[in-house]
């Protein structure tokens, strides 16, 4: 992606999965895009789910210590039936590209991305913010 801001809405539009596979595979700045836009547009989804930040960097220990592809195989990676579906949709995603501890780690490092950018939404929609509207970050 560019450095051009993106609303919520035009984030939410993307589609994290091919970014996933995209960045594992091909590195570069596929991977910078994961990082970025995606891990925005993956926190955006879990919010708007109701997904606490933990649960997201617990996931991403959780694929840390046993792997991409045993967390894709947990019935509820993470908690609530729609949450566990959005996570089954990234692991399953990561899974082919995870074929050792490093691609693993770099699961685990987007995870953990994904839940600060989402604790930022929420601290800062907690501190009376305006985290939620149609702007870049929702701000």
């Amino acid at each position: 992606m560019t450095h051009q801001s993106m609303t919520d809405e035009e984030l939410l539009a993307l589609d994290v999965p091919i970014m996933i596979r995209y960045g594992l595979m091909f590195g570069g700045v596929h991977r910078t895009a994961l990082f970025g836009d995606g891990a925005i547009a993956a926190a955006l989804a879990a919010e708007r789910l109701g997904v606490l930040p933990r649960s997201v960097a617990y996931l991403g220990e959780v694929v840390r210590r046993g792997g991409t592809r045993m967390a894709a195989e947990l019935p509820e990676p993470l908690p609530g039936g729609e949450a566990a579906a959005l996570a089954r949709d990234w692991l399953g995603a990561a899974a082919p590209g995870a074929r050792g501890v490093a691609e693993d780690e770099t699961v685990a490092r987007w995870l953990e991305a994904v839940a600060a950018v989402l604790e930022l939404r929420v601290r800062t929609r907690g501190a009376g913010g305006g985290a939620g509207g149609g702007g870049p970050l929702g701000a």
